[in-house]
């Protein structure tokens, strides 16, 4: 049951990037041509990050803030939305979680799902190598645009406090539980949250990954 749950996973992540791509097309150049516009760089923001069975994989964005950022004030660490290094059009972005939306295509090339863990960056908080055998469960499906934290604590915790319900993810996975993910993503969309956290123990989604 479960490879067959993992197939229709596929289909569903395939057909579902490609025509997502297609119907926000209009989108995804109005943002594009408001990044170009309005700041010096590329459209496009690149990192590299630990996939299924912590192969690694770049990841891509809409860049929210300026070219270099890593290398500029504190760095990885990104704790208020008023932050310098965010771009006018970034702030939008990241408030929006539009800056996500050029991963579908990392989900067509099959490095990530709809549906999954968030992917970590290989070197923060920790190497592939330093999870525990009970956290490196996380890594046993592509990592996915939302996923069961997204929906549920987002940047409330810890990461060591997120690992476990990714892994609650993994060993509960069901198609039935990707398209409830799915939906209260939708409705989560329609509900601003603050995506800063104070608490950088371990590191966050926003606070470990500048883009």
């Amino acid at each position: 049951m479960r490879v067959l749950n993992l197939f229709i996973k596929r289909m569903i992540d395939l057909l579902g990037s490609l025509i997502g791509i297609i119907i926000i097309s209009p989108i995804l150049i109005i943002i594009s041509l408001s990044i170009k516009l309005t700041s010096k760089g590329p459209v496009f923001f690149k990192q590299e990050r630990l996939g299924k069975n912590g192969r690694v994989f770049k990841i891509l964005k809409f860049r929210t803030m300026v070219v270099n950022a890593e290398k500029i004030g504190s760095g990885l660490f990104v704790k208020t939305e008023s932050d310098n290094r965010i771009t006018k059009i970034g702030k939008l972005l990241r408030a929006t979680s539009l800056d996500e939306l050029p991963q579908l295509w990392n989900v067509v090339t099959g490095d990530m799902s709809l549906v999954g863990p968030r992917p970590p960056v290989p070197h923060h908080p920790y190497k592939y190598e330093d999870y525990s055998h009970f956290q490196r469960k996380r890594f046993e499906m592509n990592p996915g645009m939302t996923g069961l934290t997204q929906v549920t604590v987002r940047n409330s915790v810890s990461w060591d406090e997120r690992i476990p319900i990714d892994v609650k993810y993994i060993e509960t996975f069901n198609i039935w539980l990707d398209i409830k993910i799915l939906f209260r993503t939708l409705q989560k969309l329609f509900k601003r949250e603050s995506i800063y956290t104070h608490n950088n123990a371990k590191g966050t989604e926003k606070s470990s990954n500048i883009n």
